[in-house]
């Protein structure tokens, strides 16, 4: 009976620990999303941003504001000349007075489920609140005295509109012999490519370095999970993965004329910039030109806003008298989909552009699942009838292990009898009672501890499917069937005011929905299936584990929790079989009928 406790305990323990742990260190998504995205809109009507006007260097290196001045995002758009982006996946604009991409909104996605709600707005012009944008330039050497074109710099443009078919042209000349241009081009999606280029009339060889850089004002709201990043994020080069949060950056050393940072010299391929849960905004330089990344936040004087900046910055080139230097970058600003992700790295050749999406340590298994979802998803159109499909594939693939998993589980259901004569004949001599149980396990051929298997063959996918729930767009907003309409969230309903029926938004804790309580309810059938232990603490833990399970996954996704109700509901389906097939007794009808009134004899 200790024995029996103790296999219990550990796995009762194994799989609490999972869901406790995976609760408290990635947090509950859905209700906490909402809230945040409330509280960060709260912050963006009344934080006063702190930030000057046109006070900033050339150098691709975070400025310190120096006074406050906030405009409001539709004035600060309105002023000043500006040439107009439009695709099929966004619009926005550019000025001509300092050249920057600073007004970016997706037309595909926003705020909230409501139709009406506002587009997602990305990029933000300089001087407003949490104002974010990319900057592209040209750099001189230290103490040179050329002029070059900054943020006071007015171009002019061949075009007041750039589409995927009509490119747009800026020049200036400096009226030192230096002429500069600059091509901007997009595709059908999210990527500009900004192709610079300056031609050489003077009398003497200057030397310059291109940069790029993607500069974010104010720390933003960020959902604060272990299994997310957001903040800046590039590959560089052969370095691999670079990821800091904000406050990673914060604590950093001081880099000379950048503030406190990290940085990657001499690097090739890849791309820096700054990442959200679902959008982001970096730069690709070209993936052959060797460069300095740098990822760096300023330390703001008394009352300045601190901001966020990442940073390449080419090698010095010489251009002769007579010649003419270009350098090609761009920018993806724009959702995080898998397959323009993927679109944008094959047609522009960038290095390991699919990291720009956090699979996590286990990508292996993430990748498939969203692969899998992602597929009969567009076969079926519904992404919750999606999960529900993977679930079966899943169970398939895994049939032969959780078959013999059930098949244990019923051998050790026949043999009982055996072990309580055992019990009873060994009673004060328990190491051979031990043995006696192991001469009966290897002589029935039953694996005591295979009855885990399947709990423990669904942590990994459960893991997997949490992930590609939580980090992918396309499950954002990705509604079920009646009042799931995003199964990204948890489920909405509550136990606690009627599902609706009152008017009462019940605290967090007792938001226990509809689809939580299905899964508890399958949990517990499937539970039921068991024959009932005789001893008291068991029998206790196996009543109250439904419904700890219950409240506990009460917070998840609604696509997770749905998941692992139909997860349960084959399991039961599964066991009953075989049971059947194995000749053993079915507890199930019996346990419930023993809830309700005596249970059944059974011989």
């Amino acid at each position: 009976m200790q024995q029996d406790n103790k296999n219990l305990f550990l796995a009762i323990g194994l799989s609490l620990a999972v869901l406790v742990g995976w609760n408290y260190f990635f947090g509950i998504p859905g209700q906490e999303e909402q809230r945040r995205i409330a509280e960060q809109a709260k912050q963006q009507q009344t934080q006063t941003a702190q930030v000057a006007g046109d006070n900033r260097g050339a150098a691709p290196a975070p400025a310190v504001p120096a006074g406050p001045v906030v405009l409001p995002r539709e004035q600060a758009v309105a002023s000043g000349e500006r040439v107009t982006i439009e695709t099929p996946k966004l619009r926005g604009s550019f000025p001509l007075k300092g050249g920057e991409i600073d007004d970016v909104a997706l037309k595909d996605y926003r705020e909230t489920v409501d139709a009406k709600s506002p587009n997602i707005v990305l990029l933000s012009p300089y001087g407003t609140e949490h104002a974010y944008f990319a900057e592209f330039g040209w750099i001189g050497a230290p103490g040179a005295s050329v002029a070059l074109p900054d943020q006071k710099t007015v171009w002019t443009a061949d075009r007041k509109t750039l589409t995927p078919s009509q490119p747009v042209t800026l020049s200036w000349n400096n009226g030192q012999g230096l002429t500069f241009k600059r091509t901007l081009s997009v595709d059908e999606a999210y990527t500009i490519t900004v192709k610079d280029a300056v031609t050489n009339a003077s009398g003497a060889p200057v030397s310059l370095s291109a940069y790029g850089l993607v500069r974010r004002y104010g720390k933003p709201v960020t959902q604060g999970f272990y299994i997310l990043h957001e903040g800046l994020i590039g590959v560089a080069g052969d370095s691999g993965l670079q990821e800091y949060t904000y406050d990673a950056i914060d604590k950093e050393q001081i880099i000379p004329g950048k503030g406190k940072g990290k940085a990657v010299r001499g690097v090739s391929g890849g791309f820096a910039g700054i990442t959200d849960k679902y959008w982001a905004a970096v730069i690709a330089p070209d993936q052959s030109t060797a460069y300095d990344l740098t990822f760096s936040g300023t330390v703001p004087q008394a009352g300045a806003t601190r901001s966020y900046q990442a940073d390449i910055l080419a090698a010095p080139r010489t251009i002769a008298p007579g010649e003419t230097a270009e350098s090609v970058q761009r920018l993806y600003a724009g959702a995080k989909e898998v397959k323009t992700i993927a679109a944008a790295s094959d047609a522009y050749g960038i290095k390991r552009f699919d990291l720009l999406i956090d699979w996590g340590w286990f990508y292996f298994i993430t990748k498939p699942m969203f692969w899998l979802i992602d597929l009969f998803f567009r076969l079926t159109g519904n992404f919750g009838i999606a999960i529900l499909l993977v679930t079966v594939v899943v169970k398939a693939i895994f049939y032969p292990l959780a078959n013999k998993s059930y098949v244990s589980m019923a051998k050790m259901k026949a043999v009982q009898p055996a072990m309580l004569d055992i019990r009873e004949k060994y009673a004060e001599d328990k190491m051979a009672q031990q043995q006696a149980m192991m001469e009966l396990y290897k002589r029935e051929k039953i694996n005591p501890l295979a009855g885990c298997l399947p709990v423990l063959v669904q942590i990994p996918v459960f893991f997997a499917l949490y992930k590609v729930l939580f980090v992918t767009i396309e499950m954002r907003h990705a509604p079920f069937y009646g009042w799931i309409r995003d199964l990204a969230a948890p489920d909405p309903t509550s136990l606690f005011n009627l599902f609706g029926l009152i008017p009462w938004t019940p605290p967090q804790f007792l938001m226990l929905g509809i689809w939580p309580i299905i899964m508890g309810i399958t949990m517990f059938i499937q539970m039921k299936m068991n024959p009932e232990p005789p001893d008291p603490i068991q029998k206790t833990m196996f009543t109250w584990m439904p419904v700890i399970f219950t409240f506990m996954l009460a917070s998840f996704p609604a696509g997770l929790v749905i998941y692992w109700s139909w997860n349960n509901l084959l399991s039961v389906l599964q066991q009953y079989t075989i049971m059947k097939k194995q000749g053993v007794k079915v507890e199930l009808w019996d346990n419930l009928r023993g809830l309700f009134g005596p249970r059944a004899k059974t011989s």
